[in-house]
């Protein structure tokens, strides 16, 4: 639906809360390239001097990336998010390791007490999607599945603060996932997520939180 306001800098504010909304609910994820500009002038119906002033501002905020003779890709989720990939770029992978390990045991004790119906069918479903990608192959599929499915973990705790703490790492928690993982996924690094599933749907605090305290892998900075 085309936006339109009586002045030029409502609008460009319009057009980047709309490119948010985009980045923001994964229509773009994180490493894509967005539509062209002549694309957004058409989907938004607006100048193209707005568009290109909403997606500098975005460039600028840390999102986007605008990369020349290739595109605009996608960055980062959020602006904290952006602050935070670039703040933790160089951090040591294992204090990484031990940030997720303690936002996600003290999520998972929250989610058995607080968890719904709806919680833990969207739970199972990514579950499933997790060990799929698993069985897959697929390195970068399972990072973004297993990614995925700590986040609604997260989300369970009914917690808004931290569940927006937590998605605005997702960035960096990917990264170091990412690189810990490697290329090939190896049976004996696989971490089989059912009982943190299971002890959420049985109200079992204590097992949810330890469950999710253990490192998914052996954080191998070597890799």
């Amino acid at each position: 639906m085309p936006l339109t306001s009586p002045r030029r800098s409502a609008l460009v504010e319009q057009v980047i809360a709309e490119l948010r909304k985009q980045i923001a609910s994964g229509e773009w994820p994180v490493g894509s390239r967005i539509p062209t500009e002549p694309e957004l002038v058409e989907q938004l119906g607006v100048a193209r001097n707005t568009v290109r002033e909403a997606v500098r501002a975005l460039a600028h905020n840390g999102l986007l990336d605008i990369r020349q003779g290739s595109g605009t890709y996608v960055v980062a989720t959020s602006e904290l998010a952006g602050v935070m990939q670039r703040r933790f770029a160089d951090a040591d992978p294992r204090h990484i390791a031990e940030l997720r390990s303690t936002l996600e045991s003290s999520a998972a004790r929250l989610a058995a007490q607080r968890r719904t119906e709806r919680d833990l069918k969207q739970l199972d479903a990514l579950l499933d999607r997790r060990e799929a990608a698993w069985e897959s192959g697929d390195a970068e599929a399972f990072v973004e599945a297993d990614a995925t499915l700590h986040l609604a973990v997260v989300a369970a705790s009914h917690n808004d603060v931290m569940t927006a703490l937590y998605a605005d790492l997702g960035d960096v928690l990917r990264d170091w996932l990412r690189s810990d993982v490697g290329q090939v996924l190896r049976p004996e690094d696989h971490l089989d997520h059912t009982r943190l599933v299971d002890a959420i749907r049985d109200g079992d605090a204590e097992t949810a939180a330890s469950e999710a305290a253990g490192y998914p892998f052996t954080c191998r900075p070597e890799r």
